[in-house]
């Protein structure tokens, strides 16, 4: 699966991925960010999810964009053995791309075009 992040240049740009335990155990996921542009994604809540039995939990996955080429990272969920259980391991590739610049000031000032 696929996240898409795309906002402003120097802007946050916030993701979030359901992850489901259908089983009666709790899942524990370890969450790893790589690849080339892997510094430039975060993990706000933290890089370990613990899923409750017959629930969910959102992993939160932060961009903030810092250059105009577009941004590729892979989001690794590894699960640890609770109680003898292991989930599957996920992957999620992770693109972002800058759609538009704003100014971050505007600054006015007057000057003759030309002096002798």
């Amino acid at each position: 699966s696929t996240l898409q992040f795309a906002g402003a240049l120097h802007a946050t740009v916030l993701k979030q991925v359901c992850l489901k335990n259908p089983s009666s155990r709790t899942l524990v996921y370890k969450a790893v960010l790589v690849g080339r542009d892997a510094d430039h994604f975060s993990l706000p809540k933290g890089s370990t999810v613990t899923i409750a039995p017959k629930s969910q939990a959102m992993v939160a996955v932060e961009f903030r964009s810092c250059f105009l080429r577009a941004a590729e990272a892979v989001l690794l969920l590894s699960s640890s053995t609770v109680a003898g259980i292991q989930g599957l391991t996920l992957t999620f590739t992770l693109q972002a791309q800058v759609k538009h610049m704003e100014p971050a000031a505007i600054i006015k000032c007057k000057s003759p075009c030309y002096e002798l």
